[in-house]
């Protein structure tokens, strides 16, 4: 049975399913903002990235069959270095190995072999001529929000910037390059819109089964690869916008995904206020807007990069809003159950076990 967890403005929420229905079981770090959270199936332990605003960026873990929390250590910049603070967890993924990529705002990259317990800052991309290109997008400074780890060959990862575009290694971290070709940026003056360095993708997602597939939430369009990141193809007709930060990748059927569409950039808000989601089975050649269970009036939820999430077998899916409503699908979208409870905007939604 899978456990739902999902991280707030002011704590951790764990939900444990009770025949259909989600309920709370526990609270952690109440009253303290969580933004990011990772499960590592190799381990058991869970992660929780907090943001202690006075006390800067901490992280936690938690392992398997664990009641309390072990203290981790926080990635450093050098001192030395454009004297960058880290501020925020961005991106927690396992490495495939035990360890752990850690993405970060401002856009640094940082690994842990040890869970956790020490971090180095990936100097191949952070001294990548090109980063000096990246910029902020909601945020003042630019950040690593996405890491697809190759399934079968660890050294192979795939990253994505906002606003910095896609980056792929195939030795571990040692070299980059960029992946992002095909990728528009309307933001930008016509001259301008396909440079690959600053691209604004809100969230990269990889079928398990077949990881050269990937999906993009961008700015300003969906897009899908199928070689990796090698060229992206947007997808059109999809509806009923482009605009949108979440994105899930089915586990097995690389021509399935899942979105959280919004109106746009300046409004951010669901279209015509009726939440729903947008589901393609077909490689993104055509949409379905489900909405059985959705508020279809007066909602105003967005659904942040992070706040969409789906099991491991495929059927189930969870999502969180800046509202506070937190939405479960056992059947794969077609219908949709509000979880009961008053909860704080919510930042992640991951699922364990």
């Amino acid at each position: 049975m899978s456990t739902l967890h999902l991280g707030t403005r002011k704590g951790l929420f764990t939900l444990e399913r009770r025949g259909a229905v989600y309920s709370i079981a526990h609270v952690d770090f109440l009253g303290d903002p969580v933004s990011m959270l990772v499960h590592d199936p190799s381990t058991g332990a869970l992660y929780a990235g907090l943001d202690l605003v006075h006390f800067g960026a901490k992280l936690r873990r938690r392992d398997r069959g664990a009641s309390e929390w072990t203290e981790c250590a926080s990635p450093e910049f050098p001192k030395d270095d454009e004297a960058k603070a880290m501020k925020t967890f961005w991106a927690l993924e396992p490495d495939g190995r035990g360890g752990l990529w850690a993405g970060t705002i401002p856009g640094g990259l940082f690994h842990s072999k040890d869970r956790g317990a020490t971090w180095v800052l990936n100097r191949a991309l952070w001294d990548h001529p090109d980063r000096k290109k990246w910029m902020g997008g909601g945020a003042d400074e630019p950040g690593i929000h996405s890491v697809c780890v190759h399934p079968q060959n660890p050294d192979d990862v795939l990253i994505a910037v906002s606003c910095g575009g896609a980056w792929r290694t195939l030795d571990g971290g040692k070299t980059w390059a960029s992946a992002a070709d095909g990728m528009y940026a309307e933001f930008m003056p016509p001259e301008r819109r396909n440079e690959p360095a600053i691209q604004d993708p809100h969230r990269v997602s990889q079928c398990s089964a077949d990881p050269n597939v990937l999906w993009c939430q961008h700015h300003n369009g969906m897009f899908r690869s199928t070689n990796r990141g090698g060229h992206w193809e947007e997808l059109v007709g999809v509806g009923p916008s482009k605009f949108g930060f979440g994105v899930v990748a089915h586990p097995t059927d690389p021509k399935t995904a899942w979105f959280v569409p919004g109106v746009k950039d300046a409004c951010r808000v669901p279209v015509d206020a009726k939440l729903v989601v947008t589901r393609t089975r077909d490689g993104g050649k055509t949409g379905e807007v489900l909405t059985k269970g959705l508020p279809q009036s007066h909602a105003y939820d967005i659904v942040y990069r992070h706040a969409l999430d789906l099991t491991a077998d495929g059927r189930t899916l969870a999502f969180g809003s800046t509202t506070g409503n937190a939405f479960v699908s056992a059947d794969g979208g077609d219908s949709w159950s509000r979880v009961d409870a008053q909860l704080p905007p919510v930042y992640c939604v991951r699922f364990s076990g």
